[in-house]
């Protein structure tokens, strides 16, 4: 039902106002809603919402080596012709990409993945390599070309290597480390750790006692079976110093997050965690195969208690193990907010901080060893030397961030980092943002001296050594941050060498063993990813992926330029323009993790480019910002929305705004704001704190409520509830439901265990207490988070569309209630 287009201005009669409210009852209910017809050669949501396989043409993904260097894989299903994504293949020096085929696809293929110095995933001279494929252990033999199952078996084994001598592969089954002997064929336990708890040893009670050594004094026969068990336990301990069992560690009910051995295998490395219970929350799918409701246990809220961190080491030598203290290392025991809250006057919480290492990291020959420690709160990161005699520990290198430490090549949810020894086995190198950027620096463990390799208003991604340790090959933002090439850089740091062409566009590129080819994934605005083998001859295209039909569709680049927010910054935007402009335009607010939208890549959001498209066609301007927090341009972008999400960002879109009717002349009430997930949420602060700026809007899969989204994201930037309160509440949708009085679209998946139902559920629940009456919620019974049936996808983009054209198009309906 559509309401009539050109109403009274503020006037409605009594049937109409019927007609209106009965429609914005039912509209969540309506299969098909119907928009503005355009042109028969115009695009279509039904059109660009289909299938992308069959639509656009899948795009490779995944591209390696074969380990030989002979071949570059990656998978790929090109015009969705196969059920799913299929293995391709192309030689080194070919140009026609081959299907592999089913058989050979099952096979464990070794894969290159950089020479990763000090892993002893190699031999030393490089001449093998062991990896895993399907839970089992193979060898594969560079010179003979030949690989060889080492292992059968129904457990998943992992973290396969050699040790130092060649001679053997290590590998983890469960709770412990094996070592197979590769000639003997023998195989023997390293590690003995248990989930249990060490049994308590037990005194002989007085009367035990006065009893045992009675019967000794008296019985003859008594006497002689003790010395007989005295002769064997002495036989057994010599058979044990010459071929020593290994060290027993007990870890109780701790979880095992970590397990290695030193090269020298003298010392065992065990990182535990004693994770509390913890209250999961829970999703509700309704349509199931069994016609009965599942459900699904998702993630805990924000506001945990951090998980306890041990990290034990176990000395082979000295039978013994201890643990090591990371408290030691300088400022790991200040409490991180003092200008936030005091711990003491906050009810349940622990000022002390709970740190993590990951590591320990050996070099060649395991005489040093490095941590990697980071605090719970994730405020400090500490690169330490480890003495693992003692298990103290001495900071090389201490990172404070009174925001939260990230940013490229530095894990802020957890997980390790860019960290990994030089060729020298005294250097280590590491991503650091200390500059606002993050760039390449290397330290020296004996001396302690930094040394940085890259600088500059740029950041660098996935640094990885030639096999001679003599260059670096990385990508980095330096030609713009809008483009993303790869350079050769002197090990040493130096003058960096452009190895892929100068167009704009992105790379994403896997270095072939020799250190002269790049495989590589290049795309651009309105190019999905293709297959390129870079040479001395130059970049060989591989694939061809997008359709017929697709590539008829005369797709905008748009124009990436900027504009000056409100404190003189200049924001990167992406704007595309009508040729027959309508006097409407359309904000589009990428989702957040750490994501960005402005650039010349193939967008996240290729969906989303399409329609803005269709907007085109039919009008409207439309533009992308890159607001305050997306990535791609250093540190205080990034933080600039701490404690305070819908601040500086939101700021970013209502200047936009003001941007549009500066230069363009378009009312901001004629102006619409859609996104999702972050830019859902950014959506609803919009309508709701920056009504003036906007006409309407749709949030899609929204966060309303940050005290219900997980931890790892929200309490980097919002700390918890319990400590920031303050920062919770003005940065939450549904303390500033009041402000809404333009039309909002929302959409919400009903399996989406990330940003869950509840959170839409419960600001529905406000704009019912509020009297609120121009909205609407359109759920989706299958979808998770990220929509995966077109059908879905076509409803939702109908919706939008709608909204768009009854808030803000050129026939908008002004509604009097």
């Amino acid at each position: 039902m559509r309401l009539p287009p050109n109403p009274p201005p503020r006037v409605m009669t009594s049937l109409l106002r019927r007609l209106c409210g009965l429609m914005l009852l039912l509209v969540s209910l309506a299969p098909v809603l119907v928009h503005a017809q355009a042109p028969s050669d115009s695009l279509t949501v039904q059109q660009i919402m289909q299938d992308p396989e069959t639509w656009i043409g899948d795009w490779p993904t995944n591209i390696r080596w074969h380990e030989n260097g002979s071949a570059l894989y990656f998978d790929w299903n090109p015009q969705g012709q196969f059920p799913s994504d299929s293995l391709y293949s192309v030689p080194v020096d070919g140009n026609e990409p081959v299907k592999v085929d089913a058989e050979a696809r099952r096979a464990p293929t070794p894969f290159f993945a950089g020479w990763q110095h000090g892993s002893h995933t190699y031999t030393s001279d490089f001449a093998r390599k062991v990896f895993t494929h399907n839970g089992d252990v193979y060898l594969y033999n560079r010179a003979s070309d030949t690989t060889t199952r080492l292992t059968n078996t129904p457990n998943a084994l992992t973290q396969p290597r050699f040790s130092s001598d060649g001679a053997r592969v290590i590998f983890r089954d469960g709770l412990n480390l094996f070592a197979l002997h590769l000639q003997r064929g023998t195989l023997q336990q390293l590690t003995d750790v248990r989930a249990s708890d060490e049994p308590p040893e037990e005194e002989p009670s007085p009367q035990e006692r006065y009893l045992e050594e009675q019967q000794t004094e008296l019985f003859e026969t008594i006497r002689e079976r003790q010395e007989e068990e005295e002769r064997a336990e002495e036989a057994q301990e010599a058979d044990e110093a010459a071929d020593p069992d290994p060290t027993t560690l007990y870890v109780g009910d701790d979880s095992i997050v970590h397990l290695s051995m030193d090269p020298s295998e003298r010392y065992t490395a065990v990182g535990t965690s004693d994770a509390e219970n913890v209250e999961n929350t829970q999703v509700i799918d309704y349509v199931t195969e069994t016609g009965f409701a599942d459900v699904i246990n998702a993630r805990a809220k924000v506001g945990r208690a951090p998980s306890g961190y041990t990290l034990h080491l176990a000395d082979a030598e000295r039978d013994t193990t201890y643990t090591v203290d990371l408290s030691t290392l300088p400022g790991a025991d200040e409490w991180p907010m003092p200008t936030i809250a005091d711990p003491d006057t906050i009810d349940g919480v622990d000022s002390t901080r709970t740190l993590r290492a990951f590591g320990p990291y050996w070099n060649e020959d395991g005489s040093l060893a490095v941590l990697d420690v980071r605090a719970a709160d994730n405020k400090d990161r500490w690169l330490a030397r480890l003495n693992p005699e003692d298990g103290s520990v001495t900071s090389l290198n201490h990172q404070h961030d009174d925001a939260w430490i990230a940013g490229p090549g530095i894990s802020w949810y957890g997980g390790a980092s860019t960290l990994g020894w030089m060729p020298d086995g005294e250097t280590i190198y590491i991503q650091s943002e200390e500059t606002g950027y993050s760039h390449l620096y290397t330290i020296n463990v004996e001396s302690g001296e930094k040394t940085a390799l890259t600088e500059g208003n740029f950041e660098v991604f996935d640094p990885q050594l030639t096999q001679d340790g003599s260059a670096w090959l990385f990508a980095s933002t330096e030609d713009s941050p809008h483009n993303r090439h790869w350079y050769r850089m002197p090990a040493e740091g130096g003058e960096r060498t452009r190895v892929t062409s100068g167009q704009d566009g992105q790379y994403a590129a896997a270095p072939h063993p020799d250190d002269t080819t790049l495989g590589l994934l290049y795309e651009y605005i309105t190019q999905p990813p293709e297959v390129y083998i870079r040479d001395d001859n130059g970049e060989r295209r591989i694939t061809t992926s997008p359709t017929d039909e697709w590539q008829s569709v005369d797709w905008s680049t748009g124009e990436l330029t900027t504009f000056e927010a409100d404190d003189g910054t200049d924001v990167p935007m992406q704007i595309f323009e009508p040729e027959n402009p309508n006097g409407a335009a359309v904000h589009f607010v990428h989702g957040a993790g750490y994501l960005q939208n402005v650039h010349n890549g193939w967008s996240n959001y290729f969906r989303e480019y399409m329609f803005h498209n269709l907007l085109m066609q039919q009008g409207y301007t439309v533009i992308n910002v890159d607001y305050r927090g997306s990535a791609g341009y250093g540190r205080d972008w990034r933080t600039a929305i701490y404690r305070h999400m819908g601040g500086r960002d939101l700021q970013d879109y209502a200047d936009a705004s003001a941007h549009l009717e500066e230069t363009h002349g378009i009312d901001p009430e004629r102006q619409f704001i859609y996104g999702g997930s972050y830019g859902g949420f950014i959506t609803l602060m919009a309508l709701f704190n920056e009504a003036d700026a906007f006409g309407g809007g749709a949030a899609l899969r929204s966060v309303t409520d940050w005290a219900h989204y997980n931890h790892p994201y929200t309490s980097n930037i919002l700390n918890t509830p319990a400590v920031d309160p303050v920062a919770f509440e003005r940065s939450s949708p549904i303390y500033f439901a009041e402000g809404l009085d333009d039309p909002l679209l929302m959409a919400h998946g009903l399996v989406d265990a990330n940003v869950q139902p509840q959170d839409i559920f419960r600001l529905s629940q406000r704009f019912i207490e509020l009297g609120k009456t121009d909205w609407e919620l359109a759920t989706y019974p299958v979808e998770p988070h990220g929509f995966t049936e077109p059908s879905s996808w076509t409803d939702e983009y109908r919706r939008i569309l709608y909204y768009i054209e009854r808030s803000v198009g050129p026939e908008r309906i002004e509604q009097a209630w």
